[in-house]
């Protein structure tokens, strides 16, 4: 999803469905580096609609916008688990542990890629 804002990468669209805490995770990111998102609820049965409903959805159809998703000044961190297109995952190298993170901010647009290395043991 990330690279949708990256010229070089040629992706100009992303697609998908998942939940709800990783929309709003996929927000946060595109709100940093100056993307757009626009999302949807979707439920499955109608126990998650009545939950919706008690949480205060009034209108389970309803679009959101990015800036509906996340406001304010947003801070976004991850770290790789496994090797992705976005980040290195965590790798044993000798007696170290390395890994990879990105740390972004809305307010400034910084985006900071952090190579770590981690002595074992320590």
């Amino acid at each position: 999803m990330i690279e949708t804002t990256d010229p070089a990468t040629n992706v100009d669209i992303y697609m998908g469905q998942g939940g709800a805490p990783e929309g709003v995770l996929a927000a946060a990111a595109l709100r940093c580096v100056g993307g757009q998102m626009q999302g949807r609820l979707l439920f499955r049965n109608d126990d998650e609609r009545a939950r919706a409903a008690k949480w205060g959805v009034k209108d389970l159809n309803r679009k959101y916008g990015l800036h509906e998703l996340v406001s304010g000044d947003v801070v976004f961190s991850a770290t790789g688990v496994t090797d992705g297109s976005m980040l290195r995952g965590v790798h044993r190298v000798g007696d170290f542990i390395t890994t990879e993170s990105v740390v972004m901010r809305s307010a400034t647009g910084t985006v900071r890629w952090i190579r770590t290395r981690h002595r074992r043991g320590a």
